[in-house]
């Protein structure tokens, strides 16, 4: 049976404020910025003045697309080119991860898979190993060494199972999951991959 490394999964995490920082720039850094709004240089029409500069008693105007005007442009709108990206040292963001692993396996959400566990490819025989683990309609991270086509297929059609890489690991999946299932290998894999900036 596999042991898990204190200096991954037994931190004593005194305080949230890295989690929160490495969950929030996930969160950050996978926003889009499609939205966009027409200023009002760019609506069409708007080319006549509305009504004569004086003599009508009624303020004066020049465009029926100043923004003040229903169908007019937008004021300080979004121009579709913003940049939400948050950017954590790398260093900082494997010891998040750590943290998150720590808090999960303090709660006893953290499982390592036999090494004699077998892969079919199946979809059943992975739901009985979810079963076996009392995990059946819990959302579960699945951590592995790597994505073979086998560990693929038995995954895939599984809704409340998130596959993922070993060296992926993100505070975002860590904490949003149920629990945390590695392979032998997956657990190899993300030890050796957090311990290198320890």
């Amino acid at each position: 049976m596999a042991t898990l490394d204190k200096d991954v999964f037994g931190l004593s995490v005194e305080n949230h404020e890295l989690v929160k920082l490495a969950y929030d720039a996930y969160l950050a850094n996978s926003r889009s910025s499609h939205a966009k709004t027409l200023k009002r240089g760019e609506v069409r029409g708007g080319g006549k003045k509305p009504w004569k500069q004086k003599g009508t008693g009624r303020a004066r105007f020049g465009s029926t697309r100043n923004p003040i005007w229903r169908h007019g442009g937008v004021a300080f709108g979004r121009t579709g080119e913003e940049n939400f990206t948050k950017k954590i040292a790398r260093s900082s963001k494997q010891l998040a991860v750590r943290q998150a692993l720590s808090m999960k396996n303090a709660d006893k959400a953290v499982i390592v898979l036999p090494a004699d566990t077998k892969v079919t490819g199946k979809t059943k025989d992975a739901e009985k190993i979810l079963k076996d683990l009392k995990l059946d309609g819990k959302y579960v991270l699945a951590v592995v060494a790597e994505k073979t086509p086998e560990v693929l297929r038995s995954t895939n059609n599984l809704a409340d199972v998130k596959l993922v890489r070993a060296t992926y690991l993100n505070v975002f999946d860590i904490m949003n999951a149920d629990a945390i299932v590695f392979s032998e290998a997956g657990l190899k894999a993300a030890t050796e991959w957090l311990k290198g900036d320890k």
